[in-house]
């Protein structure tokens, strides 16, 4: 009981913490609210301000000025479940029957990513810059009783990168921009566990998965000029790898009646996948600027999930080969465009619309990230009230297509099983606001 509970439990973390890079899901995309107003079309071309840091590092080369800026997005989201069904089946009649539990969907809180940035150029050709910036995160929480609680009822993921940039400008068309990134990231995970030895339903055990690292990866990008009303940008984000350290707590009734609670050491390495994003930005007249770009993210690198456990005494021991979860993935696109209309000196109006695609399937997806393909419209406002200030803001709504979970999971050597189906619909509204100062 104890090796399948550590064996699910580090399956779905790993899942979980991989799944928040991608775009689609409830990934985090906020790294500049200028950027946001447009769905970050152009995100690796348009270098307007210092975020350009993260979205193309050879765009510091643009900005003439030493620059500041801090900025905070917030996320609400909302998720309706229907269809849903929950049932125990077990070779005992006296075990089988439905699985009680509400589907309310409220399950992500109010969230904030913050995010800031810092650009200095040196002369006409290298600039220096540090970003620190939130580049995925979860929190999933559903409500005490929820019909899926087997299957994951809590989850919270962080991520936080430093990253210290330089870029060099070879001419008046050519830069090119480098920066290593240093990731911090921080898990816990939570599911309950069904007690065959009890009334099934009410005296449940708990699992509680938690695990951190701090691993290097980097980002670069290129960015050419063709006229000075036209460029395109290329950004490489590098894949990073993580050897997340942990453990796994198992406790409640449903656990102290075998006699299994307790912490077990845990480990996993994680390589999270690189992505390329490309972008055109074209400046049509003094009013109108268009972008336009798509990003590829190499999922398909995540077929399988390899899991090392050790630190469980006794007669266990020897049920803790390498732990093999298949994933399945596949690559994934997303796509904007978007455009700026600059009403005098002091305002200017964006709006962008995007797609993303989800990179998970119907054989995987979980209650944990129940997420599906997404389209996302934004609406962005910049004031300029000096030249050295800027006051950015920005909305978007995103919704995504259904999906169906369907999941499955056996307890006590087979004895029980529970299974939780369900269609879920998300849909969310972010806001942005940015604070950016030039010395």
């Amino acid at each position: 009981m104890k090796t399948t509970w550590l064996k699910t439990a580090l399956a779905v973390a790993v899942g979980a913490l991989s799944t928040q890079a991608m775009a689609a899901g409830f990934a985090l995309n906020e790294q500049s609210i200028s950027g946001m107003g447009t769905s970050f079309a152009g995100r690796s071309s348009s270098a307007d301000d210092a975020t350009t840091l993260f979205g193309n590092p050879a765009g510091m080369s643009r900005l003439k000025r030493e620059e500041v800026s801090f900025g905070m997005a917030a996320i609400h989201a909302k998720t309706d479940i229907k269809n849903n069904s929950g049932s125990f089946s077990s070779p005992v009649p006296a075990l089988n029957g439905p699985i009680e539990g509400s589907n309310d969907g409220d399950m992500v809180p109010f969230t904030a990513v913050p995010m800031g940035y810092y650009v200095k150029p040196i002369d006409d050709k290298w600039a220096v810059g540090v970003g620190i910036y939130v580049p995925f995160g979860l929190v999933t929480d559903y409500e005490s009783g929820y019909q899926g609680r087997y299957f994951g009822d809590y989850s919270e993921v962080r991520v936080i990168t430093v990253q210290p940039t330089v870029s060099y400008r070879f001419n008046e068309k050519l830069s090119v921009g480098f920066g290593p990134t240093i990731n911090r990231i921080d898990g816990e995970l939570q599911s309950a566990s069904p007690n065959a030895a009890g009334p099934l339903g009410s005296n449940d055990g708990r699992v509680k998965v938690t695990g951190n690292d701090t691993a290097l990866g980097f980002n670069a990008g290129l960015l050419y000029e063709f006229t000075p009303q036209t460029r395109a940008g290329i950004t490489y984000h590098s894949k990073v790898a993580y050897t997340l350290e942990g453990d796994t707590k198992l406790s409640g009734a449903g656990f102290d009646v075998a006699g299994a609670s307790g912490k077990y050491d845990a480990s996993l390495d994680l390589d999270t996948p690189e992505s390329v994003d490309i972008s055109l930005t074209h400046e049509l007249n003094d009013q109108w600027t268009l972008y336009g770009g798509a990003m590829w993210t190499r999922w398909s690198r995540f077929e399988a999930i390899i899991i090392e456990n050790d630190g469980i005494p006794g007669p266990l021991q020897g049920n803790l080969a390498p732990i093999v979860e298949e994933q399945d993935w596949h690559d994934t696109w997303s796509y904007a465009i978007g455009a700026a209309y600059k009403l005098n000196r002091e305002w200017t109006l964006r709006t962008g619309l995007a797609f993303d695609q989800s990179p998970t399937n119907n054989v995987h997806r979980s209650p944990r990230i129940p997420t599906g393909d997404r389209t996302a419209i934004s609406f962005g406002l910049a004031w300029n009230p000096t030249d050295d200030v800027t006051v950015d803001l920005a909305y978007s709504y995103l919704r995504e297509e259904e999906v169906d979970i369907n999941r499955s999971r056996t307890y006590q050597g087979g004895a029980l099983e529970a299974n939780y189906d369900a269609t879920f619909k998300n849909r969310a509204h972010g806001f942005g606001a940015a604070l950016s100062y030039r010395f």
